[in-house]
């Protein structure tokens, strides 16, 4: 079988993530997610949500294409199977939009369960209306060109984070991240462990019996010197 060029490449779908490390993320915010990933992989700066609520969770089908260009982005909603999502390096440019009310709605009918685009979308207002997860770097009312070249299921980066085919999409209203297979376990229990601690912290400040010994006791460490305690009056 021939192979195609570089910049042509349309390869198949990884194999996909289990269901119940789907169901876990998507009961966990993104935040203690990231914390347990050590802040710093797979975080997408720059991207925000443009729909209306609702957590993103899903395999990711990857697209690579020329900035203001979606003919591959056509492709993939073809070829996605239902509850993929579909990212899209378009290398950050907003000066054309790569999807908008007809794509989403397509997306939505064939149960892709949403997108993530390093680029611009339109139709914000329909988009935002139809309940189908969308994060993308801003908006413009200009379309796509429909030309290439672009390729389907290789490693891309989008705003500034790596996504390999088949790493798990996690997006809410904190934004959005990408999760090797490979670690989902470990991370999993991680943020769910620290999603337990937070409660236990929320519900400690209610009662207001919240230890904060802490703050002096690293300020100390780092070489502070703290003013005493103010006195209680009559003392």
């Amino acid at each position: 079988m021939p192979t195609s060029p570089i910049g042509f490449r349309i390869l198949p779908s990884p194999p996909r993530p289990a269901t119940g490390h789907l169901e876990r993320l998507a009961e966990l915010p993104t935040p203690n997610i990231s914390d347990n990933m050590q802040r710093h992989q797979g975080a997408a700066a720059g991207l925000r949500p443009y729909h209306r609520g609702g957590k993103l969770v899903g395999p990711a089908f990857t697209v690579k294409t020329r900035p203001g260009d979606n003919l591959l982005v056509h492709k993939a909603i073809d070829m996605a199977r239902p509850g993929d999502v579909i990212v899209v390096d378009a290398g950050g440019e907003v000066a054309q939009a790569i999807i908008g009310e007809i794509m989403t709605a397509h997306a939505a009918k064939r149960g892709i369960a949403g997108f993530v685009i390093d680029g611009a979308i339109r139709d914000a207002d329909a988009i935002a209306g139809s309940g189908l997860p969308v994060f993308a770097r801003g908006v413009t009312h200009r379309g796509p060109y429909k030309d290439g070249p672009g390729e389907i299921n290789v490693a891309i980066c989008i705003a500034g984070m790596v996504v390999n085919p088949g790493d798990i999409i996690v997006g809410d209203a904190d934004g959005v991240l990408a999760l090797p297979q490979d670690m989902a376990a470990e991370v999993i229990a991680a943020a769910a462990a620290q999603s337990q601690k937070e409660e236990a912290t929320l519900a400690a400040i209610a009662a207001g019996t919240i230890d904060r010994r802490w703050v002096d006791e690293t300020l100390r460490q780092r070489g502070y010197v703290l003013p005493d305690a103010p006195k209680k009056d009559g003392n």
